[in-house]
């Protein structure tokens, strides 16, 4: 099961652990009573994962391992119905549902969103006033007696298809307040909705620590791919068992996109729908995924970049109408002028969310926004820079592979100059954690590209890899199918020279392994982060791959890099 290391590694939650706990304990009884036994499951004298000694990547570059394929596991997943209780509305009228929490670009400051009225589906609609129902947010740090008051914006979306037979959709009214002027580390708690119609429960989330090189999170969950399934609901009981204090959703929500306007859905759309004109997708299921999450996001800032299933192409070619209304994202904030990329501040890390699916090359906006965000990023007050998008540049599975090529020429020599530290991946169903690598060569220099495309999706589970007998693609497969770019050919030095892939398990690739799961980043200090990952069919906190990873600041300055010379 373990096939690196077997140690037992304990850790006592921490202080603030405590006060959330019982600040949001009544909250957890009234609303998940599976959320409340993970908790109180947290009240033993401690918390241990297995593993032998905790590696660090100071070792490596580490021998690639393959974990043995668990053929007992079911590898594609079922959708939760929409008869779960779980993703059923339980509000009246205009109250609000689908409570969630977003970060802004530092710790002063957060989104609080909700959805209030009915969405519709159907030939005739009509979309709802967003101007009928206020947004109002009153919310006070925990055990205070002052009281502060937020309003914010509101709209409705609506997904058009322009052909007969295919049912259209408005959504309820989506609500956006921004909280500002707070203070670093600390409990607030919250109520939203428009108090002259109907306000929510109470709910409760804690600030950021404020940026400074020992000042980090305690626990940051990353996962991609997540959709709504019960491989999904395994994957988020998981989560919550490893209390975080924020969420990394590295792309593709809710796949509401593998069904049909009607609701009837396929693990392969374009396999079973092939004759449709236009790629559907059945909206309902964002307001299910909504409903799913809000015990969690509720309480835990969730940050999400967009996946290759959120594009949701509908008439006169609009796309991310879904994705971009219901969640909210620090674009203005971090100088971004699309809510397809954006940075933020969690303590002493930087992280920036860059956008697969749109212009990346040297003259697009997104490039010399990117180019401009890790110039202004001061390393002495966020030591640790992590980068996110979708589809990976490392990735030695068969899926997807080598998709992203066009991406990677494109940008990699600026993320490698700026040195940045771990990269996050989705996109490919399955996990994998790489060495040190810059341009397919292992570098002491070059950062961590983790896979986590794992999360539960309907789609199947990756398992076969490009460097086995039979399973390399055929280049003309790699052309990424959104920009239509092709860039990847065969490797020109190496192991690997005159091939389009390697023949055994690649240098860059340390650990790989077919299984649903979420990781958990720990930033220890400066140089030290604790990166773990948890396969869902292992017991609550067993960790199937645990690195520390650790920056060598002084091995590895900074470049200042300028594309236009």
């Amino acid at each position: 099961m373990f096939p690196l290391y077997l140690h037992l590694h304990c850790f006592l939650p921490s202080s603030h652990f405590w006060s959330s706990f019982m600040a949001i304990l009544p909250l957890s009884l009234a609303l998940a009573p599976i959320c409340t036994w993970l908790l109180l499951a947290s009240l033993q004298t401690s918390i241990c994962t297995v593993s032998s000694r905790i590696p660090t990547t100071l070792e490596g570059p580490f021998k690639p391992v393959t974990a043995p394929l668990d053929k007992s596991l079911r590898r594609n997943a079922v959708d939760l119905p929409e008869t779960d209780p779980r993703v059923q509305r339980t509000v009246s009228s205009f109250e609000p549902e689908q409570v969630s929490v977003s970060l802004s670009a530092k710790y002063d400051s957060v989104w609080i969103s909700w959805i209030t009225g009915e969405y519709q589906i159907g030939d005739n609609i009509s979309p709802l006033d967003p101007a009928s129902v206020a947004s109002v947010v009153y919310y006070a740090i925990f055990m205070s007696g002052r009281q502060h008051r937020a309003t914010g914006s509101s709209l409705v979306y609506s997904q058009i298809y322009p052909f007969q037979g295919l049912q259209n959709y408005t959504s309820g009214i989506i609500h956006h307040v921004r909280l500002r002027g707070l203070k670093p580390n600390t409990l607030y708690y919250y109520q939203c909705g428009d108090p002259s119609i109907a306000m929510s429960g109470v709910y409760y989330f804690r600030t950021m620590p404020i940026s400074g090189p020992d000042s980090y999170p305690a626990r940051i969950a990353v996962v991609g791919d997540l959709g709504l399934t019960y491989n999904t609901s395994s994957t988020v009981d998981h989560l919550l068992a490893n209390h975080p204090d924020l969420v990394l959703l590295i792309g593709d929500v809710t796949y509401a996109d593998l069904y049909l306007t009607n609701g009837t859905g396929a693990d392969c759309f374009a396999c079973t729908f092939p004759g449709t004109p236009i790629h559907e997708s059945y909206q309902p299921r964002w307001d299910y995924w909504g409903r799913f999450m809000q015990p969690l996001v509720s309480r835990v800032p969730i940050m999400v970049v967009e996946g290759d299933h959120d594009i949701e192409e509908q008439a006169e070619n609009r796309t991310y109408e879904a994705y971009s209304s219901r969640f909210t994202f620090p674009s203005t904030e971090s100088g971004s002028s699309s809510k397809l990329y954006y940075s933020f501040d969690a303590g002493g890390v930087h992280f920036v969310m860059l956008g697969a699916y749109i212009g990346y090359d040297e003259s697009s906006d997104q490039y010399r926004w990117l180019e401009k965000d890790l110039a202004s990023v001061d390393r002495d007050v966020t030591p640790w820079l992590v980068a996110t998008w979708h589809p990976p540049w490392y990735s030695t599975y068969t899926a997807h592979y080598r998709e992203a090529e066009c991406m990677r020429v494109a940008m990699e020599d600026l993320l490698y100059n700026y040195r940045v530290d771990i990269v996050f991946n989705g996109h490919v169903h399955a996990y994998e954690r790489s060495n040190r690598v810059y341009n397919y060569t292992l570098d002491q220099c070059g950062p961590v590209h983790i896979v986590v495309g794992d999360g539960g999706n309907r789609e199947n589970m990756a398992i076969t890899h490009a460097d086995e007998w039979g399973n390399c693609p055929e280049p003309d497969t790699s052309r990424d199918p959104y920009t239509g770019g092709f860039c990847a050919s065969n490797f020109t030095s190496g192991p690997a020279a005159g091939k389009f892939c390697w023949d055994r398990q690649p240098d860059y690739s340390a650990y790989r392994d077919s299984s649903f799961g979420h990781g958990i980043l720990e930033v220890k200090n400066a140089t030290h982060a604790l990166w773990s990952w948890h396969r869902n069919q292992d017991l609550y906190r067993i960790a199937g791959d645990i690195v520390y990873l650790v920056r060598q600041p002084e091995l590895c300055p900074i470049r200042r890099y300028n594309s236009r010379g």
